[in-house]
């Protein structure tokens, strides 16, 4: 196992290096001043120049590609250009908003979607069924944005039980704080839960014609027990390597959801950044994405080599 688990944390290493590769090129060394991209095309030459002096645009390329690594090592991310103050803080501040947002919205996806995925396999071909798959498809159709809207007008406007938008803060308003946080994680969830109750649904209907299963049943164990002891814990490999993708999703919808609901977290600044042309945030906020996909992935092999010894054994 532990050879299995070097391969893959090499793996994503390595994926991580040629990350930083392509956006430091796409950032800083691609055709076109990042000092003018910066300060706009209406700047001062002098303004410019003390820019490129301050950030070191004015340096070779691989001396200022190895003293970002640098920095990323040493969590020295540089200063935000429009924020006035250091990345890295900055980041820090605005994931005590989204990773607990990316974290209800799987938790949620999870504890809804393998229970209905369940139940669709066991109810193949009835009513039930159907009605599940429906439900999926719509959850696929509808944009969460847009679903987020509905959400506050039904359970803000309409019913006031949730805050339409904004976040007080985990030390001001601890309860307020998780209130303002289950709207967008459910809205952010919506589409993640119609894919991992088909993917769940498709893998139980293939495990359930398996003849260890057949077997189960012949020898007269109870149908809970064949459904969620035999069958489940087999069914779940594909749909943790799903889940983690999904996890990735997450952070990416982020980017429009923390916008819809006026949340200050690495969504909402990675959309301020783009409109302030704050590249160095830019370009260290998606590499924090990275290595978030890359913790979440490994996180995966981890549970996918304790779910299927396989792996474990392979050469």
């Amino acid at each position: 196992m532990l050879e299995f688990l070097s391969r893959r944390f090499a793996a994503a290493l390595v994926t991580l290096v040629l990350a930083t590769v392509v956006v430091f090129a796409v950032v800083e060394v691609l055709p076109g001043d990042p000092a003018l991209v910066m300060l706009g095309i209406d700047a001062r030459p002098d303004t410019l120049a003390a820019l490129r002096a301050k950030h070191g645009f004015d340096q070779p390329v691989l001396l200022r590609y190895l003293r970002w690594i640098g920095g990323l090592l040493s969590f020295d991310l540089g200063n935000s250009h429009a924020y006035g103050t250091p990345v890295a803080k900055l980041i820090g501040d605005r994931l005590a908003v989204t990773l607990p947002l990316g974290v209800l919205a799987l938790s949620w996806a999870l504890l809804v979607a393998i229970p209905l995925g369940v139940f669709a396999a066991w109810k193949h071909g009835t009513a039930g069924d159907w009605g599940v798959m429906g439900f999926t498809q719509i959850g696929i159709s509808i944009p969460n944005f847009w679903f987020g809207i509905v959400l506050v007008l039904v359970f803000a406007v309409t019913w006031q039980v949730f805050p339409s938008g904004g976040f007080p803060g985990w030390r001001q308003d601890l309860p307020g704080s998780i209130k303002a946080l289950i709207l967008p994680a459910l809205s952010l969830s919506l589409g993640e839960i119609a894919i991992l109750t088909r993917v769940t649904r498709s893998a139980m209907l293939d495990t359930l014609r398996e003849d260890y299963i057949r077997t189960a049943k012949a020898k007269g164990a109870p149908e809970h027990i064949v459904l969620f002891h035999h069958a489940l814990r087999n069914a779940m490999i594909p749909v943790t390597t799903v889940a983690g993708l999904i996890a990735g999703f997450l952070v990416a919808g982020a980017v429009i959801i923390e916008s819809v609901f006026r949340l200050p977290g690495v969504g909402q600044l990675v959309y301020d950044s783009i409109n302030n042309r704050d590249l160095i945030v830019i370009k260290n906020v998606v590499i924090l994405f990275t290595i978030l996909v890359l913790a979440v992935n490994l996180l995966v092999d981890l549970t996918y080599a304790l779910l299927d010894p396989r792996p474990r054994v392979a050469t």
